[in-house]
């Protein structure tokens, strides 16, 4: 029995339920830390008979932690006033310092701590950088995902609905959710997500809290994340199944200043805006690694893994390297004849030679570095400017409308001191070719096999139709795939099928028995 308290409920609801945990009727009683700045919520709390205090998302109370939530603060009265109740903090997304942090600020120094690890070794991680962002995303869903659900993670709440209009005017169905749209609205999406086969979701970080839909195939960001950990959690809404699943992004040099500006302008402390940085730094980091995506994720989070894995876009299709010490040592000299105010959209155009009135109009083509750079693309120049910040060598001036200045560390390339290795970002041609993620219809030996897979998804769908249900909820695609590849013929057959309890098989049994022997 469980019930929440929150400011949706009307009053004669949340006293309803009140009384209903004074009465011992509620198992579970799910509350916001707000509440506990509440005399009269505390005061109710002392009358009730409670077990455990459960602190979910416990990474909000820490200052390290990737959305630290002051609120959680007042979670600190609870082993004066609440002593004798044990208490429990989870997270999903906890780097080391975050979790020394948890302990202190909610006085479980002395506690045990229980890690389950980081990798998710179904998930394929691959990133790359923004041409046609909405091209690339429908040719990455053709090709790999035709009909899977999926979540797509965008920064605005406008480009949420851009891109679901967009996917579904091309044949894909998709929806919008952000926390623009009434709760009516929301509700709705969120449930045609959990129900339908095939839905897309376009989403704010507003959503995804609380899903947990076992077969989203893929998460993709549109954006760059705020920060490593925000990365972590919303591509783990992938493959929850066990079942391989994608997790893509696209990004481009425009995210990092659209980010840096964000925290800039935050009302945080000085301190908190420096720790997003240097979270941002961490995911430009990933975003532009030469290694394997998953060492450098494990590493983010305090575990090692000694070999790649196989299993990331750097393992599947090694980088390619080029030397850039010239073009980076052109880049900052650029930079700086311009008066470290402009942005790289700006500086590239200096360096190619273009004739623009802003070119003009700032004298930028009667000075040295004028066209020094026209033998390299702009979209590569795009790629160096990417990558000199992530390393380093510049930084954006949040304050200056997202222009960017050398840091101390350029000095020793600029003087030719320091060699700099890049990547070479990848041509579409090399996209299309990446190693497909592995379809339930490339793994069925024969036509029989898929034949048999549809017919069992109808069965799960009409029965989850009936009782008003998600299909997961009936059996999961991992389930339905042992099915086809084991072929149970009896109900003890059936329990040997993973997800397939003495519960479910009493419910559900016969009903696939009957698909699995040709009657349905």
């Amino acid at each position: 029995k469980a019930a929440f308290i929150n400011s949706t409920l009307a009053p004669d609801a949340a006293r309803e339920i009140e009384a209903r945990a004074i009465d011992g009727d509620i198992d579970l009683l799910y509350v916001a830390p707000e509440r506990f700045a509440s005399d009269r919520f505390l005061n109710l709390l002392d009358r009730i008979s409670i077990s455990l205090f459960a602190i979910d998302e416990a990474h909000c109370v820490s200052q390290w932690g990737h959305d630290f939530r002051p609120e959680y603060r007042r979670l600190d009265l609870l082993p004066t006033r609440f002593a004798h109740v044990p208490r429990i903090a989870l997270t999903a997304t906890a780097d080391t310092p975050t979790r020394k942090d948890i302990a202190e600020n909610l006085h479980l120094t002395d506690a045990q701590c229980f890690l389950t690890g980081f990798d998710r070794p179904n998930i394929t991680y691959r990133i790359e950088t923004k041409g046609n962002a909405k091209q690339r995303l429908l040719s990455f869903l053709n090709r790999e995902h035709v009909e899977d659900a999926g979540i797509v993670y965008c920064l605005s709440r406008r480009k949420t609905e851009d891109i679901a209009q967009w996917l579904t005017d091309n044949g894909r169905p998709a929806l919008p959710y952000h926390a623009g749209l009434t709760q009516d609205v929301r509700q709705r999406h969120q449930d045609r997500f959990l129900r339908e086969d095939g839905m897309i979701i376009c989403a704010t970080v507003a959503f995804g809290m609380g899903i947990d839909k076992p077969n989203v195939r893929f998460v993709a960001h549109l954006n760059l994340p705020k920060s490593m950990e925000a990365y972590y959690q919303e591509t783990g809404r992938a493959g929850r199944d066990g079942l391989p699943a994608n997790a893509w992004m696209n990004y481009d040099l425009s995210d990092i200043v659209s980010i840096r500006s964000m925290v800039a302008g935050s009302e945080a402390p000085e301190a908190q805006k420096r720790i997003e940085s240097r979270k941002l730094d961490a995911l430009v980091g990933l975003a532009e690694t030469t290694k394997c995506r998953r060492q450098v994720i494990l590493s983010y989070f305090g575990e090692d893994r000694h070999e790649p894995c196989g299993n990331c876009d750097t393992c599947l299709e090694p980088v390619e390297t080029w030397d850039a010490t010239e073009a980076s040592r052109k880049a900052l000299s650029a930079v700086y004849r311009t008066g470290q105010r402009f942005g790289p959209a700006h500086v590239i155009e200096v360096l190619i030679g273009r004739k623009t009135e802003k070119i003009r109009q700032n004298g930028h083509d009667n000075i040295s570095v004028y066209a020094i750079g026209k033998d390299i693309a702009q979209p590569q120049w795009r790629s160096v400017f990417r990558q000199l910040l992530a390393m380093g060598y510049l930084q954006v001036d949040v304050e200056g409308h997202g222009g960017v200045y050398l840091t101390e560390d350029s000095r020793p390339v600029l003087r030719g001191e320091k060699v700099v290795e890049m990547r070479k970002d990848p041509g579409e041609s090399k996209r299309a070719t990446t190693r497909r993620l592995r379809d339930f219809d490339t793994e069925f030996e024969n036509e029989e096999d898929r034949d048999l897979w549809e017919r069992l998804r109808t069965m799960r769908r009409e029965l989850a139709t009936g009782q008003n249900v998600p299909p997961y909820v009936i059996f999961s695609d991992r389930t339905l795939w042992e099915m086809v590849r084991f072929k149970p013929r009896t109900l003890e057959d059936m329990m040997s099928i993973n997800g397939v309890g003495v519960k479910k098989l009493d419910q559900y049994g016969l009903a696939f028995l009957d698909v699995m022997d040709g009657r349905r």
